[in-house]
């Protein structure tokens, strides 16, 4: 059996998953040549991809070249209010619609996630997995899709705000608070607690940036 050639499709998954675990920072430059060698495929689903994530405004020009995205400190600003409102409106709508299944697998996941504490990286996965699963659990297909716009662009960020000093196992104890008022089918304080969950974060985000900018020379 013949092994089937990767589509565009696959292309633009893996150059995203690339640039969301860090393998592409903001400001790095991509190749069509490097990225076909990368992943064994040819140069058209390659190209297409790129154009793909350029219209997303993931990806920018720097005169003839394509670069990761960055984002200023406005744009920041402006993705976490937005993610803030969509992902409380998430939690809403799971507090109203999970099923007892969902809930325990939001319980599983807090609960396994105490082992990761300690390594930023795979924190930061667990995490966007089990904000994932929330918005599954919204039970709203828009939603869920307007949410995966903005997680996107969150893979622009070069570092997680799971990175501060002792964030890990605030988020964890957030986390917890959120499957709580979910579990209790409480749709304002599941709202509540995920809004102020983001919030936190971004706070944290704030300070690792001042922090890294107070470095600078």
């Amino acid at each position: 059996m013949k092994d089937l050639k990767p589509s565009q499709k696959d292309a633009y998954a893996l150059i995203l998953d690339a640039i969301d675990v860090g393998v592409y920072k903001p400001g790095d430059r991509l190749v069509e040549s490097e990225l076909a060698e990368r992943f064994g495929m040819s140069r058209t689903p390659i190209r297409e991809a790129l154009q793909r994530l350029e219209t997303q405004s993931l990806l920018e020009r720097d005169g003839r070249s394509l670069i990761v995205a960055s984002l200023s400190h406005n744009q920041l600003a402006e993705l976490y209010v937005v993610r803030g409102e969509l992902e409380g409106l998430a939690a809403r709508l799971a507090a109203r619609h999970a099923t007892d299944e969902e809930i325990n697998v939001l319980r599983d996941m807090v609960a396994e996630d105490r082992a990761l504490l300690g390594d930023p990286a795979a924190l930061s996965r667990a995490n966007r997995r089990f904000h994932k699963q929330v918005h599954l659990a919204s039970h709203n297909r828009f939603l869920v899709q307007q949410l995966d716009l903005v997680h996107r662009s969150m893979a622009l960020m070069a570092t997680t705000s799971l990175a501060a000093e002792g964030r890990g196992e605030k988020a964890l104890a957030e986390h917890s608070a959120i499957v709580d008022a979910i579990a209790a089918h409480d749709g304002d304080a599941a709202y509540r607690a995920l809004k102020s969950h983001i919030s936190t974060a971004f706070e944290a985000r704030l300070r690792l940036d001042a922090a890294e900018y107070g470095t600078e020379i």
